[in-house]
């Protein structure tokens, strides 16, 4: 399940009702999926699995907490003959303890059915991936055969204990030079996923290669050579920033969006925004701050 707190502003697609759930169409873009995967990382996600594809490496794609299929359709479109996605979540399933059946109560009860993922998958795929609607605790019983994936997204629950065992489900499943991306590693509201997040890099062997605004990215194998795989697309002129920082003595990509420079406004506008009655003041400029919000977020179509 995807548990973000984002502001209204930065939503990709709208998180639906109780009641526009269950009467959503089928979705024609993926943009139409409601969910949190921003484009910069659904450009990461395809940029490394396609590198994958490319240097011939082969494996299952994992994926823990799926929310409404918007990553599991991207994670779908990367699988070659012979290879498997399996997504595991909770969907409409309880809880297996209060402090997740809270979590789920609060903000995803009510719009979270397998059903609704399940449609959202099927509109850009024939088939469907294996599904375990199930905690993501139960895969740690060694159904996902150590060393079988290439790629895993963790993106479940915000809790320490169970982003821990995530990962720990994730490093069993990972060839050696697998990739893991895991949510919202940064967020204020989600400290519990901050630090599993850096214990498995300060003491369980995990070597960040990636920081985005939302999702960290690491490797148990040769980040370096990660790394270079990154460096291989020219992100600056796809309007992205690029930065370098050394973690724990190792080196870290971060990408983030690049910002636009505040447009001027004319001496006119300036004029009538000051000769308005100070409430009118208010209100427009929340009107203008919004719109401009709007059109900085707005999703770069796709080919």
């Amino acid at each position: 399940m995807n548990r973000h707190r984002a502001p209204p502003a930065l939503l990709e697609a709208a998180v639906p009702t109780a009641e526009t759930a269950a009467a959503r169409p089928a979705p024609l873009t993926r943009d139409d999926i409601p969910g949190w995967f921003f484009r910069l990382d659904r450009a990461a996600f395809g940029h490394l699995l396609a590198a994958q594809t490319t240097a011939g490496v082969a494996g299952d794609i994992l994926e823990l907490g799926s929310y409404l299929g918007r990553s599991a359709v991207l994670l779908g479109d990367h699988l070659r003959p012979g290879e498997r996605l399996t997504v595991c979540d909770l969907f409409d399933s309880e809880a297996g303890d209060a402090d997740n059946a809270a979590e789920m109560a609060m903000s995803y009860r009510k719009t979270l059915t397998r059903s609704a993922f399940e449609a959202n998958y099927l509109a850009f795929h024939t088939t469907l991936p294996e599904i375990v609607q199930a905690p993501t605790s139960v895969l740690a019983d060694g159904r996902i055969p150590a060393g079988s994936c290439r790629f895993a997204h963790i993106d479940a629950s915000h809790l320490y204990e169970h982003v821990a065992g995530d990962i720990a489900v994730a490093r069993a499943a990972l060839a050696e030079n697998g990739v893991v991306a895991l949510d919202d590693y940064r967020s204020e509201h989600t400290p519990g996923v901050s630090a599993a997040v850096w214990e498995a890099v300060f003491t369980g062997g995990l070597r960040p290669v990636l920081l985005t605004p939302m999702k960290f990215y690491g490797t148990w194998g040769d980040a370096a050579a990660v790394r270079q795989v990154l460096l291989a697309r020219d992100w600056q002129a796809e309007g992205y920033t690029v930065d370098d920082d050394t973690i724990a003595g190792g080196q870290v990509l971060r990408l983030n969006y690049q910002v636009k420079a505040p447009v001027q406004q004319s001496a006119p506008r300036r004029l009538a925004l000051d000769l308005l009655p100070p409430v009118a003041t208010r209100a427009t400029r929340r009107v203008l701050r919004t719109l401009r919000e709007r059109r900085a977020v707005r999703p770069v179509p796709t080919s």
